[in-house]
């Protein structure tokens, strides 16, 4: 009897181990070209291997095959990280030095640890839930976010850090990956959402309400109004904005945004043109009723900010870090607490609007009942 999809694409996830092992014990496919050019045969192998795992399907959704693919993958990062951090070696040497040297930094480390790791259990998962006709839409969301916040950081941040000199053939493996996430996005966003019925006596008594009336919407415009604030003041350190403030919160609390691999400087930059706007359209979804795009884009949101505060965060504590960057000792507990409070702003936003939609959406012709699926 054949196991089922997601044990299948599993079993030959964990086999990147394994590629990585033989190919660090062959000097012939350790030189720049070669290195991207097995991991092009690598890559169209596992595609294969997919397409046989799902030969005797009747239909598969094509964001199987993303899924699955970027599992194997997943599991390379995991590698990387677990033997940057000494868990295990020989696996990752001949990559780091003629493949993508950056890798070795802190910010790739936790970014390694959160592919191999949260992207690896939302793959499974959505791939589960996938074979089980159940809904996955909310969850591939989350990866999407996640995984363009990951790419949007890493691609840049290689580019105008120390490492830009030294970029290698195998480092342009990463645009497929960069492109592919923001397809699976728009595929996402374009199928319809499934929710109950909510009655249009509950949905008007809702969006009655003011933003007082709503002590939890209050509570959360406010923090967002304070990650917009937080945004912009990190965005004008990275620009070298000569005001005392910056400067004294660059040297004595967050070092690391001076850190000159890139990472930091990329991530608030990111912040301050991408993440500021959204923030404030999501503000303006909280007292504004009918704003049923927030039922999306906030678990979008969520899962870009997490991904990108975990590195961000992370790597401002490593140890591979140069101490002269990291977060000093005795500023650790504002600073954290603080960068801890950005990421999980968005989470409680999406996790208020995904628990208690009515306010943000339009009146229930008065014909359903309570039994039945709307798509909104």
């Amino acid at each position: 009897m054949r196991p089922p999809v997601d044990v299948c694409v599993l079993i030959l996830s964990l086999s990147a181990p394994g590629v990585l092992k033989a190919m660090n014990n062959i000097p012939a496919l350790q030189e720049p070209l070669p290195i991207l050019g097995m991991g092009m045969v690598v890559l169209g192998l596992v595609i294969l291997l997919l397409l046989l795992t799902v030969q005797n399907q009747k239909k598969v959704d094509p964001l199987f095959y993303v899924f699955a693919g970027f599992s194997f993958t997943c599991m390379v990062g995991l590698t990387n990280a677990l033997e940057q951090d000494g868990f295990i070696s020989g696996f990752m040497a001949f990559y780091l030095k003629t493949g993508e040297p950056h890798l070795r930094t802190a910010y790739a480390v936790m970014m390694s640890y959160w592919d191999g790791i949260v992207h690896l259990l939302l793959f499974l998962t959505i791939i589960h839930r996938m074979f089980k006709g159940k809904s996955y839409r909310s969850l591939g969301l989350l990866w999407a976010g996640s995984s363009i916040g990951h790419q949007i950081v890493h691609i840049p941040g290689v580019a105008i850090g120390k490492y830009g000199s030294n970029i290698q053939p195998a480092f342009w493996r990463n645009v497929p990956f960069f492109l592919v996430p923001f397809w699976a996005a728009s595929l996402l966003f374009s199928r319809p959402r499934e929710m109950p019925v909510i009655t249009a006596d509950k949905i008007i008594a809702e969006q009655k309400k003011g933003l007082l009336s709503r002590p939890v919407d209050l509570l959360l415009s406010l923090l967002l109004l304070g990650a917009m604030a937080f945004s912009v003041f990190r965005g004008f350190v990275v620009l070298d904005c000569p005001l005392d403030a910056c400067f004294t919160y660059v040297y004595q609390y967050e070092p690391y945004l001076k850190d000159p691999v890139g990472f930091p400087r990329v991530t608030m930059l990111v912040y301050f043109f991408y993440a500021l706007p959204l923030l404030t359209v999501f503000t303006y979804g909280l007292k504004t009723p009918g704003c049923s795009w927030m039922l999306d884009w906030t678990v979008f949101f969520a899962g870009a900010m997490a991904q990108t505060q975990w590195c961000h965060i992370g790597a401002s504590l490593h140890s591979r870090t140069p101490f002269t960057y990291r977060v000093p000792a005795d500023k650790w507990w504002p600073v954290i607490t603080l960068n801890v409070l950005l990421a999980a702003v968005p989470a409680l936003l999406a996790l208020r609007c995904r628990n208690n939609p009515a306010y943000f959406l339009k009146p229930v012709p008065e014909g359903q009942t309570s039994n039945e699926k709307k798509k909104n």
